[in-house]
């Protein structure tokens, strides 16, 4: 009977040293995750000063919610980003287009019943040679603008290079990148000329100027669509909380990029190589045809050669 007891006491004391080691592991995690949140990339020694001027690294907001209605049935069982092209899943195509222009820090935005799927295909990105990958969720559909305010918190004070996740390009963009850097604030947009402008966001040119940009125009003022590759200064945030939801009760991108226009703070590069979206029957076969025949996200050019070459 002795040595039960002391069996027993042996084994109760063993148990209790195990639960304070679990315990101490759980303060630790949380503590650790306490740290990782409040370090969280918010606020930078690199950013923009008081007037808006750019300095310091940017971030990348790549967009990826909504519902793909315009590809029902096949987005009845996942996200529209998930769908292939040609031999790679539609989203790794605008985060790709964001490493090749240099950028680390990226934030997917998604929604849905699948954005559980983001996680386990994309992780940390190292696909993408990445360290790690932000995600966040968009509750609703509330339009790109209120998807684009959820990365207030990570963009910080930091510029952004924001793409919509259907949206694949032949070349890159490191050119628009380094001229929106040397740019004193503001917003640069992507332009590209297209047969089927109605489509689209369609800017309206005068001389070097953009004047105005007109969503899914009957008659469009020129045949300019709006790519869906977004630069901004840290005042976009400040613009999307003075949106009103448009007639489609969204908060539309393009009501931002004309409250730059107001300031005369937005400028644009016409795009090199062909580009195309995904986000309807035709676009995705389009798009699975252009990166099968000849790639995407090459780096021997860059935007901004100013060529005004028709989309394929």
């Amino acid at each position: 009977m002795p040595e039960l007891a002391w069996e027993v006491h042996s084994f109760a004391r063993g148990l209790q040293c195990a639960i304070a080691l679990v315990v101490v592991a759980s303060v630790y995690l949380r503590f650790d995750l306490f740290l990782a949140i409040i370090s969280y990339p918010g606020s930078t020694d690199a950013g923009s000063d008081e007037t808006g001027e750019i300095e310091g690294k940017m971030k990348g907001v790549v967009l990826a919610g909504g519902t793909g209605s315009r590809l029902n049935p096949l987005t009845r069982v996942t996200n529209k980003h998930l769908l292939p092209i040609y031999d790679k899943p539609m989203v790794y195509y605008p985060i790709q287009t964001l490493v090749n222009a240099g950028i680390e820090e990226i934030l997917l935005v998604t929604g849905g019943k699948n954005a559980g799927d983001f996680l386990r295909l994309l992780g940390n990105g190292r696909d993408f040679g990445l360290k790690h990958l932000n995600y966040t969720y968009q509750e609703g559909e509330g339009g790109i603008a209120e998807a684009l305010g959820l990365a207030e918190f990570f963009a910080g004070d930091d510029s952004m290079c924001v793409i919509l996740g259907d949206n694949i390009i032949e070349n890159n963009v490191r050119h628009a990148v380094e001229a929106f850097k040397a740019q004193k604030g503001g917003a640069k947009i992507l332009l590209k000329e297209v047969d089927d402008a109605q489509r689209f966001g369609v800017a309206e040119i005068h001389g070097q100027h953009v004047v105005g940009i007109e969503e899914k125009p009957k008659a469009p003022k020129s045949n300019f669509a709006v790519v869906g590759i977004y630069f901004y200064d840290k005042s976009v945030f400040e613009k999307i909380r003075r949106l009103k939801p448009s007639g489609r009760g969204e908060l539309e991108i393009t009501d931002v990029n004309n409250f730059y226009i107001d300031e005369d703070k937005l400028t644009y590069e016409v795009l090199d190589g062909w580009w195309t979206d995904a986000g309807t029957f035709e676009s995705l076969l389009r798009a699975n045809a252009l990166v099968a025949e000849t790639g995407a996200n090459k780096m021997n050019r860059s935007s901004g050669a100013g060529r005004r070459e028709v989309v394929r």
